[in-house]
């Protein structure tokens, strides 16, 4: 016996505390679509969105719609069909006798070619409410089909090319004591800093306390050492997550030369907005996290720039010197 399909239908419905507009403009996000195709789907009774599918896909999919703030619900998909388009009641009102001989048909709208169907699986068009709707027009306002149309044919809307990211509309929780999860630029920024202020209290209070039992002391610069390593490592793996990158990847930071240069690039490239393997996208960034990440990037410009003045500081010094040798030679 084969496992029961479900499909996943929409009549419109809205969930509590959602506008309208906030989930149309889900609804294009979800199905890579524009709102004028979204615009085809309330309105016009049941539209089965998605067909053919495991219960548990079923309820992925209808957790997502639902999170996008549509009211959808899992139904049995006994035809186990692909259709986007008809409903059960239509389905169940064109159903051609099975033992009909097929005939072609074209299309009355994009002029498709096809067996004699009530729907076409070109444009998706129900034939009968089609041609009804083109006799209540107006004479000379009736469409025609064109090479055009039947080379391009309009659907009510466009499916979802891929499965639906299960992570839509999520954020990743923030645990700084975590090889797993994501965190952007900023917070990467603030959480260092915040890191080091932390690190140089401790080794302050460690100092005095080895000023009176010096073993004592020495055995707990190791164990904060050794700890701050530990977080420091879990920071950057958690933003190389969030670039989507390894975070077996932060031991380059370990490498003479290369660590030069890969800091920089925990730095500056970005992550997705969207989840990527390692989960869904960090929160947004609070105030606090932004003036400490600002202040860092003072500090960290600050320094460069010295080091460089510095740096051509002692060069005239040298070369005052170089001159005066020269001089006195």
């Amino acid at each position: 016996m084969s496992q029961l399909r479900y499909k996943i239908v929409f009549d419109g419905s809205l969930m509590p505390g959602t506008s309208l507009d906030e989930v149309k403009a889900n609804l294009a996000s979800l199905f890579k679509s524009d709102r004028a195709r979204i615009d085809t789907l309330f309105g016009r009774g049941p539209v089965a969105i998605k067909r053919d599918l495991e219960e548990a896909q079923a309820e992925q999919y209808l957790n997502v719609l639902q999170r996008a703030g549509a009211r959808a619900r899992k139904e049995p998909d006994l035809a186990a069909a692909l259709s986007l388009v008809e409903t059960d009641e239509e389905k169940a009102a064109n159903v051609e006798p099975a033992a009909q001989p097929q005939t072609s048909m074209t299309c009355p709208k994009c002029g498709h070619q096809q067996f004699t169907a009530a729907e076409c699986s070109a444009c998706g068009v129900i034939i009968e409410k089609y041609l009804a709707r083109q006799a209540a027009a107006p004479e000379g306002m009736q469409p025609r089909p064109s090479s055009t149309a039947a080379a391009q044919p309009q659907t009510p809307y466009s499916p979802p090319k891929a499965d639906i990211d299960p992570h839509a509309g999520q954020v990743g929780q923030l645990k700084i004591n975590s090889f797993k999860g994501r965190i952007g630029r900023m917070r990467y920024l603030a959480w260092s800093l915040a890191l080091l202020f932390i690190f140089v209290a401790i080794m302050a209070g460690i100092s005095a306390i080895t000023v009176v039992a010096e073993t004592l002391g020495s055995i707990l610069m190791v164990g904060a050492v050794i700890g701050m390593l530990v977080i420091s490592a879990q920071i950057g793996v958690q933003r190389l997550h969030d670039m989507g990158w390894s975070g077996w990847l932060w031991l380059l930071n370990v490498v003479p030369i290369i660590s030069s240069v890969f800091w920089i690039v925990m730095l500056v490239v970005p992550g997705p907005a969207g989840s990527n393997r390692y989960g869904p996208p960090p929160p947004p960034n609070s105030l606090g996290v932004n003036l400490v990440a600002g202040i860092f990037l003072i500090l960290l410009i600050g320094g460069l720039l010295m080091m460089f003045l510095s740096g051509f500081a002692m060069l005239a010094i040298f070369g005052g010197l170089f001159g005066e040798l020269l001089s006195g030679s």
